[in-house]
C-alpha cells in the first residue's frame, strides 16, 4: 500500500513527504526525549529529597532522648498561664530587672495575650533608655532559659539627645505552657 502509493507520487512529492516524516521524526523523538529527561530529572530530586528526609529523621532518632529530656524539663518548668494578671506581672519582672541595672523603662504598654498548640503569650511593649553596659546585662537577665521570656521585636539606637545613652524599643512576652498541658 505504501509502495503503491509512493509510485504514484512524482519526485518533488516523493522529497517533500519525505522531508514530513523526518520532521514528525524529529519532533516525536524531541518529545520523547524531552520527557524522558524531565522525568529522570524528577525522579533524581525526589531520591535527593528522601535522602534528605531520611538523613534528618536518623538524626531525629539518634536524638530523641536529647528531644524527650527536653520535653521533660519544659513540661516541669514551664509556667502557668493564670490570664491577663500574668502580663501585669512581666511588666512588674521587667521593671524589677530594669531597675537593679539601672535601666530607665518609659511607655509601658500591655499587649494581648496570644496562644498556640506549643505555648500561651502575654506581652509587653516597653521603651528604655540606658548605657550600653547596663543594657546588655538587662537583656541578658531577661533572657535566661527559665525565664521562658522572648524578644518578638527589638530596636536598639544611639539616643540623637545624648550619645552617651542607648534608646530601645522592645516587646517582650513570657510563653507559658500550653492551655491542654498537663503537669
Amino acid at each position: 500500500m505504501i509502495a503503491q502509493t509512493l509510485q504514484r507520487m512524482n519526485r518533488r512529492e516523493r522529497i517533500l513527504g519525505g522531508l514530513v516524516a523526518v520532521v514528525v521524526f524529529f519532533l516525536a523523538n524531541l518529545f520523547l526525549w524531552s520527557w524522558l529527561f524531565h522525568t529522570t530529572g524528577d525522579s533524581r530530586a525526589e531520591v535527593g529529597k528522601r535522602k534528605r528526609q531520611h538523613t534528618e529523621q536518623t538524626a531525629l532518632l539518634r536524638e530523641s532522648n536529647l528531644w524527650t529530656n527536653r520535653d521533660k524539663w519544659l513540661r516541669e518548668h514551664q509556667p502557668a498561664f493564670h490570664g491577663a494578671s500574668d502580663a501585669s506581672a512581666l511588666l512588674d519582672q521587667l521593671k524589677q530587672v530594669a531597675g537593679k541595672y539601672n535601666v530607665l523603662i518609659e511607655n509601658p504598654a500591655i499587649g494581648p495575650s496570644a496562644g498556640t498548640g506549643n505555648y500561651q503569650s502575654v506581652s509587653v511593649s516597653i521603651e528604655t533608655k540606658s548605657q550600653w553596659p547596663p543594657l546588655v546585662h538587662f537583656l541578658y537577665d531577661v533572657q535566661a532559659p527559665d525565664a521562658f521570656m522572648v524578644f518578638e521585636s527589638a530596636n536598639i539606637a544611639i539616643d540623637s539627645s545624648d550619645p552617651t545613652q542607648m534608646r530601645g524599643k522592645f516587646k517582650i512576652a513570657r510563653w507559658y505552657a500550653p492551655a491542654t498541658a498537663v503537669k
